[in-house]
């Protein structure tokens, strides 16, 4: 559904995908050492693997993450199906139309994303088929054609955000599992009475005509979430925060004496990100606005943080869950420096 549905893949001739392989390959291994020269992670699992696909790929291993991202909501549906006594046709049903749900999304987001390490693919089965940095070869190419961009400087660039992302998944022990039992904690209470859905929608529709802005703190799963569930995604908003914020600052620093267009690069996504009509609906309810968002209030609580006690104090955050700021503290640095015992100066 989501291959259908994103329409004609730009596509690549085989030696141009060939040699983009060959230089993401030879890239991301460089990205991996200018990373931990600049944070200080590791991996603890060797190496960084980079993989060039097509849409179509893309949307495959995405696949397997939201299988692992829903299992909580699969078991609760299940739960739900059995106590209702549904019909076979009944569960097909909403098999179709959780398929065309899930294809929308994968087929959208398959049309922008450049690269990405997902930290929810990393399980133990299939080890040799996990922990892979992506990159959407027909995506890059056509924004390397469209601006005219040195395809060896964006593709080292565009690897120094990925592979920061590995550094912090897989160089802080504690870090992934924190993740995947925050995004556990999220899902595993989701609302699955079709009758909740639609009453939360309604109230959207409403608060939007009011002026509101419903769907600014995380899409629809913000908005049929309960008021524990609020707290929880209050919490991966913070970390979340940091991880991207803290991967856009990384790879400014590290890209300095090796990528001269780095700002031009950086410009040009921004806008990139600041789409409208039809695309930003769909942005809107599957949550992606409030993660560019995030980009932006991570780098400053970063600078700030690094403002006041420089990349020691930083480094705090790797210590333990506890260390991690909460969302209000991303977007008030000075919050998290006082819960760290640092002395702020008081404003004028």
């Amino acid at each position: 559904m989501a291959t259908a549905l994103a329409g004609r893949d730009p596509g690549l001739a085989a030696y141009e995908r060939d040699a983009m392989a060959a230089d993401f390959a030879e890239l991301t291994s460089l990205a991996e050492e200018l990373v931990e020269a600049e944070t200080g992670l590791r991996s603890a699992r060797g190496p960084a693997r980079a993989r060039v696909v097509d849409r179509a790929g893309w949307v495959e291993a995405n696949l397997a993450s939201f299988r692992r991202l829903l299992r909580p909501i699969e078991q609760r549906l299940e739960l739900t199906r059995s106590g209702q006594g549904r019909s076979l046709v009944s569960r097909r049903a909403e098999a179709a139309l959780s398929g065309v749900q899930v294809g929308l999304i994968l087929a959208w987001m398959s049309t922008r994303v450049l690269g990405q390490y997902d930290q929810l693919l990393v399980e133990d089965e299939c080890p040799e088929e996990q922990d892979f940095v992506y990159y959407v070869g027909p995506n890059i190419a056509q924004l390397e054609r469209r601006y005219d961009f040195p395809p060896r400087e964006l593709r080292l660039w565009l690897a120094l955000h990925e592979v920061t992302h590995r550094a912090q998944f897989t160089g802080v022990p504690w870090m992934r599992d924190h993740f995947v039992s925050l995004v556990d904690r999220a899902l595993g209470g989701v609302e699955t009475d079709p009758r909740r859905v639609l009453e939360a929608l309604r109230r959207a529709a409403a608060d939007l005509r009011s002026g509101a802005r419903p769907l600014d703190d995380g899409g629809l799963l913000a908005l049929l979430a309960t008021p524990e569930q609020r707290a929880t995604l209050q919490e991966i908003g913070g970390l979340m925060s940091l991880l991207e914020g803290h991967g856009d600052v990384t790879m400014d620093r590290a890209a300095l004496a090796r990528v001269p267009n780095a700002p031009r690069f950086s410009k040009t996504l921004r806008e990139r990100r600041r789409r409208r009509g039809g695309a930003r609906v769909v942005s809107s309810l599957v949550g992606l606005d409030a993660k560019l968002r995030q980009y932006e209030q991570g780098e400053e609580f970063v600078r700030a943080v690094e403002r006041a006690g420089g990349r020691e104090l930083f480094d705090q955050v790797w210590r333990s869950p506890e260390w991690l700021p909460t969302l209000e503290e991303v977007r008030s640095p000075t919050r998290w420096l006082e819960r760290a015992g640092v002395a702020v100066p008081a404003a004028g």
